[in-house]
């Protein structure tokens, strides 16, 4: 697979397209692969998600108007709200170092809105988004435990809980379930942005857009901004079903220390959690009380994980392992304990409360001084 350059016009006939109409223009094949792709057919496939009980993930192959249409049901079987996920590179793959590692695309989440409005919001985009290979987008509800995802290499990834519901959607839009489905993915491929194409190339759709409206750079910037979004960091990734969901909240429930917690999202306490440690590696600028309250969010999480299933914990751990051992590695003075949870548990279970952080902002020096940590 190969990045090319928004600004390249190519002259090549997508092979995709002839086997699927409407296929997204953005990803073509190489010379090579397209006498493989004639195995290539609209399906989809399933399977359980590793290290889970009870969720699966599917796999959808399809041009644009079965994924148009499979979003719009998928978004009518979403509980009140669901959050926008859009992806797409800051900078032009074509012009980085190649001795560098591959550069990677910016992750953006909206916050929790009704799907009326998300998709009110996305009508003039929706074109776009299909089409260019720089951009990958979707929507997900944690606590419905649902998140539909289309790449930037134009596959549709559902996790769900509630197989037989999505595969009835993906009967009633005519997709046949294949249990071994061959994809493009496998095979030689470029990406292009709609900037890589002539007009005449371009869908019928997109041909009166401007040049600058058909920027990814351009149009994935306005999106982030008309929906609130914010990054996040690409390596967090967690999924809990309902059913591990609910476990989590009873189990907050049963203790008064974090009960004010149980119908917070879970996996928004993890972002929570990673974004504090985002701060401390930096400069802390908040005080003694916010940093004791990030000390307070993991030892909540280290509840849960002790009071979990064993394929639970091993998620949440995996999850956890980046965030951590970046603050690991932001603590000094490791041999002195800043408090102690109301039930302690052993030292190397509570790093977090071992020592300080380095890059103590002057609030925080200010009250680590008045509470006597620095004396000998």
């Amino acid at each position: 697979m190969m990045k090319i350059c928004h600004g390249f016009t190519n002259k090549r006939v997508d092979a995709l397209s002839e086997i699927f109409p409407h296929f997204p223009i953005g990803l073509q094949l190489w010379p090579q692969s397209q006498r493989k792709a004639k195995g290539l057919r609209e399906g989809y496939t399933f399977s359980l998600l590793e290290n889970a009980t009870d969720t699966y993930q599917f796999t959808v192959l399809a041009g644009t108007q079965h994924i148009r249409e499979i979003f719009e049901r998928f978004a009518g079987t979403v509980p009140d709200e669901a959050f926008f996920i859009l992806e797409f590179y800051m900078t032009d793959p074509a012009f980085t170092d190649p001795e560098a590692a591959p550069p990677s695309p910016s992750v953006h989440y909206s916050p929790y809105m009704p799907i009326s409005e998300m998709f009110e919001i996305l009508a003039p985009y929706w074109d776009r988004l299909l089409h260019d290979g720089f951009v990958g987008f979707g929507l997900a509800n944690n606590r419905a435990s649902i998140e539909l995802f289309y790449s930037e290499e134009k596959l549709l990834t559902c996790f769900t809980d509630n197989h037989l519901r999505l595969t009835n959607q993906l009967a009633r839009t005519g997709l046949k379930h294949y249990k071994d489905l061959p994809l493009h993915t496998d095979l030689g491929h470029d990406h292009l942005s709609l900037l890589c194409l002539d007009r005449p190339q371009l869908p019928a759709e997109l041909q009166t857009f401007s040049e600058r409206d058909l920027d990814y750079a351009h149009f994935c910037r306005e999106i982030v901004e008309n929906l609130g979004m914010y990054p996040v960091e690409e390596s967090i990734s967690f999924f809990f079903s309902r059913k591990e969901q609910n476990q989590i909240e009873a189990q907050l429930r049963q203790n008064p220390e974090f009960a004010d917690f149980a119908e917070e999202d879970f996996g928004g306490l993890l972002l929570d959690w990673h974004d504090f440690v985002g701060e401390c590696s930096s400069r802390f600028e908040g005080d003694l009380w916010e940093y004791r309250q990030g000390l307070r969010l993991r030892d909540m999480i280290q509840y849960i994980i002790d009071a979990s299933p064993a394929i639970v914990r091993e998620r949440i751990c995996e999850a956890l392992q980046e965030s951590d051992e970046r603050f690991q590695q932001s603590l000094i003075d490791s041999r002195k304990r800043l408090d102690s949870p109301s039930a302690p548990l052993p030292t190397e279970e509570h790093f977090w409360r071992n020592g300080v952080i380095r890059n103590a902002g002057v609030d925080l020096r200010r009250d680590l001084i008045r509470c006597g940590w620095y004396k000998p």
